[in-house]
């Protein structure tokens, strides 16, 4: 497994990391940011943080992130309007140090930057930058057309509905009493941190969850609940991916919702998860399965719903940008499974650049 030394040759490097944005994750984003600024060596990285406000303005403010007390959780919101607004292009390729070779880090969960959009900006300047691309990036986000793929594909997903705002209505509850039953979750189609979503047990409740999913997307999703362990691996890589040990999520709530993951601090997670061998390896191969089937790149927590006596492993969602704090998930999962928090940041900024070296070849004319 590659390690700290996968950058070697390359120079030092500037890292941008882009946080915040224009989604209801925003402040998931800016925790994740001080995160990965703070684990990152500064050795051999130029650290930029640039924020993306809620309105979309681009804001640079490396004299409020130096002031940051010691126990800070999250980097200032660029949305308090201390720094200085710049244009974005100009601002992520300003040039660093002779033989410096910027990469781009985008933390921005969510809609308008985890969904292809800030991918493709970059990607249309040609700046290399880490995690999935483009259409990988859209697809993952949009959990119905996530479904659809795995489910060509093979990959047990449980079964669902999705609607457009306005197909909302009658019609679709007649058609989720009629082929899903009850209970079942309601979610944005285009949403992650478990924002906006509704455990419904009852017809009386679904119009109220749907009205709630709809404040974040105009697309909403409905999916059967399935009662199982909740099973969690990380993926790594682009051509060859390679999949993590798997974890247990244990939630405190009746679900693992945004106060679970984010205030109340009560959910377990059990690194690794407590797995016959053969699971382990049945999920790790599941996993890189889907992974493949969504066309990844660089990274992806990929989340199961473990039905043991039923169904077996359930594909839930594969999550293109995971969390990134020390506790997190996706980080832990590959500590448990010999690559340190530090060292996979260099796994992921070599494979960032590998990327872009190896799309760069391609022929742009006839």
């Amino acid at each position: 497994m590659t390690g700290s030394d996968g950058n070697e040759g390359l120079g030092r490097i500037r890292l941008v990391l882009v946080f915040g944005g224009r989604s209801a994750e925003h402040d998931v984003s800016c925790e994740t940011g001080l995160n990965v600024m703070r684990a990152v060596d500064t050795a051999r990285y130029d650290v930029v943080p640039i924020g993306i406000t809620r309105e979309g303005r681009w804001i640079r403010s490396a004299a409020a992130i130096a002031a940051l007390p010691p126990g800070a959780r999250s980097l200032p919101s660029p949305d308090a309007g201390e720094g200085e607004e710049v244009d974005p292009l100009p601002a992520v390729r300003a040039a660093g140090a002779e033989g410096t070779t910027t990469v781009v880090f985008p933390l921005v969960h969510g809609p308008m930057g985890e969904d292809g959009t800030l991918q493709g900006l970059l990607e249309m300047a040609a700046i290399p930058y880490v995690g999935a691309g483009v259409a990988s990036s859209a697809l993952c986000m949009d959990k119905a057309l996530s479904k659809r793929v795995l489910s060509s594909f093979g990959l047990p997903v449980a079964p669902w509905l999705d609607a457009r705002r306005p197909d909302v209505g009658a019609v679709l509850a007649a058609r989720v009493a009629e082929t899903l039953g009850y209970p079942v979750f309601v979610k944005p189609a285009n949403l992650g941190s478990s924002v906006g979503i509704s455990r419904v047990d009852d017809p009386g409740r679904l119009d109220a969850a749907l009205a709630e999913a709809l404040r974040y997307d105009e697309y909403v999703i409905v999916e059967q609940a399935v009662h199982g362990r909740e099973i969690e691996v990380a993926v790594l890589g682009d051509e060859e991916p390679r999949s993590s040990l798997p974890g247990e999520v244990v939630p405190s709530h009746e679900f693992y919702d945004y106060e679970d993951k984010y205030i109340d601090d009560g959910a377990k997670l059990m690194v690794p998860a407590v797995l016959e061998e053969d699971a382990v390896a049945e999920v790790r191969d599941l996993a890189l399965r889907a992974y493949r089937a969504l066309r990844v790149d660089g990274m992806a927590r990929v989340d199961f719903f473990l039905e043991e006596g039923g169904r077996g492993f359930i594909v839930n969602e594969v999550n293109t940008l995971p969390g990134f704090t020390p506790i997190s998930m996706y980080p832990k999962l590959w500590e448990a499974s010999g690559l340190p928090y530090r060292q996979l940041i260099d796994e992921l900024v070599r494979l960032a650049l590998e990327r872009h070296r190896r799309r760069s070849g391609f022929e742009v004319t006839r």
